[in-house]
């Protein structure tokens, strides 16, 4: 089978089942709608007397947050989706299949992997547009922030190429893992409860290691500026969160030529 007819096939599996739909949308709805949920509380509070946090951190770190809440929570739909686009195979039995129509396994991993990322892309970039604009909108009468301050829209770019190796990191694991329970598991422990975990414990050699795990170090390039419990600046960070991806994706293949299906 040629390159193109790989790319076909994958992306044809990867659109006829429902989880693709169901997972995306919701990814876009919970992204979208807590972001703008949120800028609303935060304009509509706005003038009211106390401690508003979210004020000063808008004028130095403005992405932190307008992504922070809703493409946090809906970066596990892109979690969930990458490891099914791989792990759903091999509880079916389909991915038996798609290798004898293969004389090399790899071809199908490289395919598989490059119509999620391609998929994944796109719809974070519709998305994370969508969700700047329409916040910066609700927030206009308070505070101005567009594409051409300092260091938006790189962390607007940021974000998105950040919720695309997320998808890649996750199918990694569901290719390592095999199961999708257990994939899921480990992909939103990863993302969502090591992190804080790491994080309370005390001393300087504890808050490196924080400052390099996948998505801690990965997120960075989705923030405005460095903050000062940054170890790494946000290209940094990124580049790491990709070193990470590409060694569970060289494992997954690994594991993909020496097992059996």
């Amino acid at each position: 089978m040629t390159a193109v007819g790989l790319l076909e096939a994958e992306w044809t599996k990867i659109r006829s089942v429902r989880s693709t739909v169901w997972s995306l949308l919701t990814f876009v709805v919970v992204a979208i709608g807590f972001s703008a949920l949120i800028s609303t509380v935060i304009s509509h509070d706005w003038n009211s007397p106390g401690n508003h946090p979210n004020h000063a951190r808008l004028l130095t770190d403005p992405t932190a947050v307008i992504f922070g809440a809703g493409l946090g929570l809906g970066q596990l739909a892109i979690c969930v989706l990458g490891v099914l686009v791989i792990s759903s195979e091999y509880t079916s039995g389909a991915i038996r299949a798609s290798l004898l129509a293969v004389p090399h396994r790899i071809p199908v991993l490289v395919a598989k992997s490059v119509v999620w990322a391609v998929l994944d892309f796109v719809i974070s970039a519709i998305t994370v547009f969508v969700t700047f604009f329409l916040t910066t909108a609700i927030l206009h009468s308070h505070v101005s922030i567009s594409l051409s301050g300092p260091g938006v829209t790189r962390a607007v770019i940021g974000a998105i190429l950040y919720l695309t190796v997320l998808g890649l990191f996750a199918l990694a694991i569901g290719g390592l893992i095999r199961h999708t329970a257990g994939a899921i598991a480990i992909v939103i422990a990863l993302v969502i409860v090591v992190p804080p975990l790491v994080g309370l414990i005390p001393g300087t050699i504890a808050n490196h290691i924080h400052g390099y795990l996948p998505t801690v170090a990965g997120g960075l390039v989705s923030q405005t500026s460095q903050q000062p419990a940054d170890v790494l600046s946000a290209w940094q960070g990124f580049g790491v969160f990709c070193a990470w991806t590409v060694v569970l994706m060289a494992a997954c293949g690994w594991l993909l030529v020496r097992r059996d299906a």
